[in-house]
């Protein structure tokens, strides 16, 4: 049984899932109670009309799914603080804790149906729903988390993973690339070198090494202003396009990074060993092969190519 990713055993005679939550009960109902199953948090104030809609819908299906998710609503005009940390600004809101962190949420009034699809997917994003013991469940769960750039979540379960099996490739993978996607590659690097060689020989790895890669040309890619100047006033200065294109890379600028490495492929296929088509397979096998850069940029990449 994989206690430590499942929710907690839970009957109705235990306690009620549906809470009303204020500033001094929201860290044990919510913060604390989220690292056993799921918890809704519904923002609304009574005289909100969507409100008056939405809430008994929330109570009717988390009361439906017999413990495996539970409701903290909290009232805006008696809770502002609250409120003000979550940065609502429009009621209802609801947002949908697990392990402590906030994982998914929505805006305003939904039907029931599109809200039952929501919380039957929270479920089994905990590992419930017949995944309890389903450990690559949850490891598919993390990356999905990671490739909707929800890494905070995508951590906490990847580290889940690790306290109870250490060996696991793809989870040591992934805890890797959610430290490289905060800025943490140093720390990143090291945890790397530390481990075992027949767990970082895995092909999960390939992404990590080439983001790390990547990290490493980025450093010196420096200001940006000045590079954009040189390739404005030269457009075939490819070494200074080059180079901006891994300053937009160190700068979070993916998308023009790509545009750059194209648009030297476009005009000079075969500078400097074909150095900017490289660059861009090393961008995919950074981003993944499923990420929508990626994607599309093949897409681009082939277009040039064979035309």
């Amino acid at each position: 049984m994989l206690s430590a990713l499942s929710p907690s055993p839970h009957t109705g005679a235990e306690t009620d899932p549906i809470k009303d939550v204020g500033l001094s009960t929201f860290l044990a109902d919510v913060i604390e109670a989220s690292k056993h199953r799921p918890v809704i948090v519904d923002f609304w104030a009574p005289w909100c009309g969507p409100c008056k809609q939405l809430g008994p819908v929330l109570e009717k299906l988390v009361r439906a799914a017999k413990g495996a998710v539970h409701l903290a609503k909290i009232d805006i005009d008696q809770n502002p603080q609250i409120a003000q940390q979550m940065s609502v600004q429009s009621i209802p809101a609801v947002f949908a804790f697990f392990r402590g962190q906030p994982i998914d949420g929505f805006m305003g009034s939904l039907p029931e149906a599109q809200v039952k699809s929501w919380i039957e997917r929270l479920i089994k994003a905990s590992g419930g729903a017949g995944e309890t013991d389903d450990l690559s469940g949850v490891l598919r769960q993390a990356g999905d988390f990671l490739a909707a750039k929800n890494i905070a979540a995508a951590q906490t379960l990847y580290e889940e993973i690790l306290a109870l099996d250490p060996a696991i490739p793809a989870a040591n993978a992934g805890l890797l690339r959610c430290l490289l996607a905060i800025g943490q590659t140093e720390q990143a690097r090291q945890i790397l070198a530390k481990l075992p060689e027949e767990i970082v020989k895995d092909k999960s790895f390939d992404m990590v090494r080439a983001a790390l890669e990547l990290a490493t040309q980025a450093t010196d890619a420096t200001g940006l202003a000045e590079l954009q100047e040189k390739v404005k006033g030269n457009a075939g200065d490819h070494q200074a396009r080059f180079d901006l294109a891994m300053g937009y890379y160190a700068a979070g600028q993916c998308e023009n990074a790509i545009d750059e490495l194209l648009e030297i492929v476009q005009r000079a296929r075969s500078w400097n060993d074909e150095a900017a088509r490289k660059q861009l397979v090393k961008f995919f096998e950074a981003f993944g092969p499923t990420d929508p850069l990626t994607v599309n940029a093949r897409k681009r990449l082939s277009s040039i190519l064979f035309s």
